[in-house]
Formats: C-alpha cells, structure tokens, sequence
C-alpha cells in the first residue's frame, strides 16, 4: 500500500463523521428482534422443569403444583396429605431397583421409559424395609398390603387380584428394598459395616421371584448416586469456606486490583528496564546452555561406545541414550551457539526499533495515567458479555425443554403395534389393548410432531451464532472505545491541555452513534468463524469412536485451518477499530489501511509485540504469584502476626484459588485495557511518521522521548 497523505484538516479523531456500514447495522437489529422473538417463543413452549424434577412413566412431574401427582397418598391407611416433594419409584420388570428422593417425594429415573420393562411411580417416600409382593399378599395382614400399594400403580386398588395377575400386568413391583432419598430419586440404601456391603442390614435380598440375590449386584445401580452424594457434601462445605472467607477473597482481590495499577503506573519507569534485563538473562542462560553442552562433550571423551554416530545408533525409544554420546552435545552446543550468535545480531541491528517499543510502553503507561475511567471500563464490557451469556444459556434451556411428552406402545410379546405413539386417556378403549393384551402406553420420551418441534435444531444453532455475534460486538464496542479515548491522548499536540473533557465517553458516543454497522460487520465475520469451529469441534467428538482416520485427518485440517483463520481475524479487526475510532471510516477500508499500513512497518510490529508480550506475561505472572503466595501463606495460617485471623476451613485451597483466579481476571482486565493502548498509540505513531514531517506545517504530534530516539524535531514550533 502506499503511505498516508498529509492532511492539514486533521488533528486527531474526526468529529464530523458520518455512519458506516448501514445496510449491517439493519441486519444486526433485524437479528436481534428475531433472536428475542426466539427467545419469546422458547419461553412461552419451554419448561426447566423436564431438566430439574423427575417424571413417571407419564411424564408427569412428581409433587409439582398443577400437575396429576401434586397430592401424594401416604404410607397411613386411607390418609391423604400434600407432599412437597414427591418422589417416583422406578419399577423394573423382574428385579426392580428403588432409587432416591430428596425429602417427602421424588422420582426414581435411570433413564427414560424406552423399555416395556421399565415404569416410573410418584411415591410419597421412599420404602425402607425388604418385602415382596407375594410376601405382603400372603401375611394377610392388611396393613402389609396397604403399605405396598404405595408403591404401585395409581390406578391399582383391588387389592383381592391374583399376584401373578398383578405383577403380569406390572400394576407392582415385584419387590421393594430398603432406600434413601437423594436427588430427588430413590435408590438402595447401600452402607458397608467392617467392609461387608449391606443394604438394610441383610447382605442378601428376595427378589420377589423365590430366588435370593447379594446386594452387591445392586451396588452397580447406586455408583452414581453415592458420587451424587459426595458431590453435594464437597459442595456443602466449599459453600461453608466461602461463607466464613469471602471478606478475605474480597481483600486479596482489592489487593491485586492495586497491585495491577501500579504496576501499570511503573512501567512509565520501568520498562526498559525489565526489557533489557530479560535480553541479559536470555543471553546469560544460552551462554550457559553452551558451557555446559561443553563440559559434558569434553567429558565424554575416552568413554566406552561415546563416539558411535547418530546415524549408526538409529532410533532409540529410550532417549537417555542419546546422552552418552559425544555427537548429541556437539549437536546441541552447535544449536545454542547460531541461536545465541542470532539474537545478538538481531539485537545489534534491532535495538533501535527496541527502544521505540520501550518508549511506547511508556507512552501507554501515560496516556492511561490522564484517562483513569480507561481502566474501569471492562466492568461495562464484563456486564454486557454476562448479559449475552445469561440470555444464551437460558434460551437454549426453554428450547431444550421444550418438546412435549411422546408416548409410545411398549409389550412384552410380539405385536404389530410396538413402538407406535399412542394417547393414555385412549388407550385403553383402542383396538390396540384387545389385540396385544399385554401393550402399555407409556412415556418415552420428550419431542414433538409440529413445525415448531422439527425446526428446534434450527433454532439451537441461530441461538449459538447470535451468541457469537452478540458477544464479539460488545467486545468490539470495547474496543473501539477505547481505541478512540486513548487516540485523542496521542493527536493532541499539547498533552494533556488539547485533549476532550471526556475523551472515553465522547469516543463510547461516537462508536454507538456512528459505527455500529462496522462493529456488527467485523464481529459478524468473526462469529460465522467460530460457528464453523465450533461445529468442527461437534464432528470430531462425533467421530472419535469411528475409525476412518482420512476423515479425523482432514477434520484435523480444517480445525487447524479455522484456528489460525480465527487468531488472523481478531487481530485484522482490532487494527481496523483502531482505525475506525480515528478516521471515522467503514470497516473493510479501515482493515485495508491498517494492514498495509502494518505491513509497511512489519519488522517494528513483530519487535513492538514480543516486547509487550513479555511484559505483560511478566506482570501477569507477578501479581497472580504475589498474591496467591500471599493468600497461601494467609489461610495455611503460616504468617505469625494474622494467625489468629485466618477462618477456619475445611479446603484451604477453595479461597486460594479464588483468590488466584479472581487475581488473574483482574490483571487480565487491566493489561486489555494498557494492550489496547499500546496498539493504538503505536499505529498513530506509524500514521504520525507518514502524514508529518516536522515542519511548522506538518509537526509531528508524537512524544518527545520518541522524537529524540528516532531524531526528529518539530521546526519553528515547541515540543509537546
């Protein structure tokens, strides 16, 4: 591309702009209507609560207000009382298995009904003895009988039926053991006594068919509930730590907040610095690295079998072996002597655009010391991007659960109607119970035959891409805004004086007023990019059991391809704001200009890069290791003069890795925002150094410190 003109209406961001990418911006409103309509429509279909409660072989909900089961007969004879919970016992065929409620009633589900030996009872509690079937009809005690049908079908009330007539038509399980409630589902209540697996203290159980079975083989259906159980006390007493330590997380993450602003504030100072002290360090370690290659081949010398080549040893899985040989040191002293005689060359011919990066970083550290609100402005960003994830998740939630309940015939012999949808409140006057006595109708799963139903994949993924968009919009919103404030800091020709009044809030005005078609435009390219991604990451977990390795070697391409294609696209649209914020233009010929004005100055780019790079994982890995030491040493009560302060935990790590995460997100934070500024005042330093010359007509507007490195002067007129 060929360098800007000198432009003598120019002094910094333009204010008599006009608006750009229009027809983008309409696709983005039109977009967003759509996206809440969706929402409207899922919200109106949907309901959490196919996710959250248990259903029986209905599905209908357990003990939920306005559902068939809301009122749940009690073990007590001929009482009825309302259950706040009530919990579904799952009945299996020949040896049905309880499962676990939370308290007062729940559902027992190991699945869906997709088996004709499979049904789900709303129970009031849990049974909490042994007893079959044929055991209670036989006692002849009423009570006995009356306690089991509890745990039958609702329907079933003649107690005077034939028990084989009964477990044949599956109105009762076979046998019931004694359970606990957990998840709102019942399952055996399996405990170990001196290591011997028991359920009720029988370690042996009647399966309701005359045969005796170990409670082992129930142990297999309860894993998952007792990891359920674990799970839930681990999380009750992660909620404990957090009760009795959150105003200590809070300080420790003031404390990183502070620590990140001053280090901000001494990279004014203390850049170069650290810049050449990692050069030093980098050559001090590679010399080193050729000492020691030194001394162990001079060592090696006069050693049994140290002087076979690498290429008569050949391959070796064992890659000690290669370090008894003369020839690998020589390799690697070799290596580290071009890599070290490189960097020095580079350094002796690149120090001066090091110290143009240095002097920048400083730059930035200034410009972000006369425009504080800079650094609170990602909590906005932060707000909106947990506004888009909260509208995501809870759509895709109500789509999911949107889907109505889908009953199907299930039997145990053949019959030509098995597997057909059927209606419970017509079941039983079809042809289908007189021609297949033995079909039930039962629930199977949760779907749907309207257009609404057939189109919900659809809708999932519009749901996924408008999350993209949404979400790279507000980031790109971000960062045009600040891109905007930072640049009016560097075209001010007298610094600070010449700057706006409210340079974030005049460039924030001027993003939403002017150039959210551009955002959109930008943010959309970036969205279909990591749609694509995504759904490559969908394929390839699909095809991880499948063994066509042509296929997981292309997809391996393509995923690599789309990843690198993605870092390309963030980093073109960030120049292009950095444009947009200045020059006011749209986005593909901000794009345009900020890459070729890049590429015009690529060595300058790739040094300016690495350089901040390093500084920042510097700060980074100073604050979070400062402060999680910090908190490790705090809440291990190892520091003498606060170890009476320190709460008491149970983890000590629960608060320690909050601290550390919580440190990390705010150092992030604020280094996005120092990044962003150091991006920007660097591509209107490149700018600067092609439209001026230094004349009284076309004064440079950079600082002093980089007029004197690259020597240059402003005749007739004062420094900035």
């Amino acid at each position: 591309g060929t360098p800007q003109k000198y432009d003598p209406t120019f002094k910094g961001p333009i204010y008599d702009r006009g608006c750009t990418d229009v027809i983008c911006c309409v696709l983005l409103v039109i977009a967003i209507v759509g996206y809440v309509v969706v929402g409207v429509v899922a919200w109106t279909h949907g309901d959490p609560r196919k996710v959250i409660y248990p259903t029986d072989s209905r599905g209908q909900f357990c003990g939920q207000q306005g559902t068939p089961n809301e009122y749940v007969p009690l073990p007590a004879p001929g009482v009825l009382r309302r259950a706040r919970l009530p919990a579904a016992l799952l009945l299996l065929g020949k040896a049905p298995v309880c499962g676990v409620p939370a308290e007062g009633a729940d559902a027992f589900t190991r699945g869906p009904a997709v088996s004709s030996s499979l049904i789900q009872i709303c129970v009031s509690k849990c049974p909490d003895r042994y007893l079959t079937y044929l055991n209670a009809h036989r006692s002849g005690t009423p009570g006995e009988l009356e306690y089991y049908r509890h745990f039958c079908i609702p329907e079933f009330k003649n107690l005077q039926k034939a028990p084989i007539k009964v477990l044949q038509d599956k109105e009762c399980p076979a046998m019931i053991i004694p359970s606990t409630p957990l998840a709102r589902r019942c399952f055996p209540a399996i405990r170990a006594k001196k290591g011997v697996i028991m359920v009720g203290n029988e370690t042996t159980y009647d399966d309701g068919h005359g045969r005796r079975r170990n409670v082992t083989e129930l142990l297999e259906g309860a894993k998952k509930a007792n990891v359920v159980l674990e799970t839930r006390q681990l999380a009750m007493k992660i909620f404990e730590d957090y009760t009795v330590s959150w105003y200590w997380i809070i300080i420790g993450l003031v404390i990183a907040m502070v620590a990140s602003f001053i280090f901000i504030v001494l990279l004014r100072f203390l850049a170069g610095i650290m810049v050449w002290v990692m050069i030093v360090m980098v050559i001090l370690v590679l010399g080193y690295g050729i000492f020691h290659c030194y001394m162990e081949y001079a060592k090696l010398k006069g050693e049994a079998g140290s002087d076979v080549s690498l290429k008569d040893l050949g391959f070796q899985t064992d890659l000690r072996v290669y370090l008894h040989l003369r020839q690998t040191w020589l390799a690697f002293m070799i290596i580290l002597c071009i890599v070290e005689v490189v960097i020095i060359l580079l350094l002796i011919f690149l120090r001066k655009r090091i110290l143009i990066a240095i002097a920048l970083i400083k730059e930035a550290s200034r410009a972000v010391g006369h425009i504080m609100m800079s650094l609170l402005f990602p909590l906005c960003t932060f707000f909106l991007l947990c506004l888009c994830i909260t509208y995501w998740a809870s759509t895709a939630v109500f789509l999911s659960t949107s889907n109505e309940a889908v009953y199907k015939v299930f039997n145990e012999t053949a019959c030509q109607f098995s597997g057909q949808t059927c209606q419970p409140e017509t079941f039983n006057t079809s042809n289908i119970t007189k021609l297949c006595p033995d079909a039930q109708c039962l629930f199977a799963f949760y779907g749907g035959e309207t257009a609404y139903h057939k189109y919900l994949i659809v809708l999932q993924f519009f749901n996924v891409f408008m999350f993209f968009w949404l979400a790279n919009f507000v980031i790109a919103l971000g960062q045009v805004t600040l891109a905007g404030a930072f640049a009016s800091y560097y075209w001010a020709f007298k610094k600070p004086d010449d700057m706006p009044a409210f340079p974030l809030f005049s460039a924030f005005g001027r993003a939403l007023r002017y150039h959210t078609g551009s955002l959109a435009f930008g943010s959309l390219i970036l969205a279909i990019v990591q749609v694509i991604r995504v759904t490559l990451e969908y394929l390839d977990h699909r095809l991880k059991a499948a063994d066509n390795r042509f296929a997981k070697f292309l997809l391996s391409c393509l995923k690599c391809c789309f990843w690198c294609l993605e870092k390309f696209i963030k980093f073109l649209n960030r120049n292009a704001y950095i444009m947009i914020a200045v020059y006011g233009t749209n986005f593909c010929t901000s794009a345009r200009n900020a890459f070729f004005l890049l590429m015009r100055n690529i060595i300058r780019v790739a040094v300016l890069d690495k350089v901040t790079d390093f500084l920042f994982f510097l700060g980074k890995l100073l604050i979070v290791g400062s402060v999680g030491i910090l908190a490790f040493f705090f809440f291990t009560q190892r520091i003498k003069l606060v170890q009476d302060t320190a709460p008491p935990l149970n983890y000590y790590w629960v608060p320690i890795l909050t601290v550390i995460v919580g440190s990390y997100l705010i150092a992030h934070g604020f280094f996005s925002v120092y990044g962003m500024c150091v991006d920007t005042l660097f591509l209107c330093f490149l700018e600067d150094l092609e439209r001026n010359d230094g004349s009284a007509e076309k004064p440079y507007f950079m600082s002093p410190n980089l007029k004197k490195l690259l020597k240059k002067t402003n005749k007739g007129q004062p420094d900035a």
